[in-house]
């Protein structure tokens, strides 16, 4: 089944939405524990910030692996017979009868 690309963006955006309480909420934990003192309203800049790149990612991402996936799954061209029986090589056809 293929996924299209608007659906490849709102996967990605409701991902992101819902991990961005989360980035928030550790990066309230975690930066005192480096050093670093941010007000809440840093912390919810930050992670908008965050959030947008890695929409950006995400979306990218997906986007190459279903070009990978959709790319596989495509027949090589090389080999392949086209659809009509003319040889424009110059040699007379098989089926042609010499005009002499």
């Amino acid at each position: 089944m293929k996924q299209s690309r608007l659906m490849s963006l709102v996967e990605s955006v409701a991902n992101v939405i819902l991990g961005y309480g989360v980035a928030v909420a550790t990066q309230i934990l975690v930066f005192p524990i480096f050093g670093l003192h941010t007000t809440l309203a840093q912390n919810l800049k930050m992670g908008v910030v965050f959030t947008v790149v890695s929409i950006v990612r995400s979306y990218v991402l997906r986007r190459l692996f279903e070009a990978i996936r959709v790319r596989a799954t495509k027949p090589p061209l090389t080999g392949r017979r086209l659809p009509y029986s003319r040889d424009f090589s110059g040699a007379p056809d098989r089926n042609q009868r010499s005009i002499r």
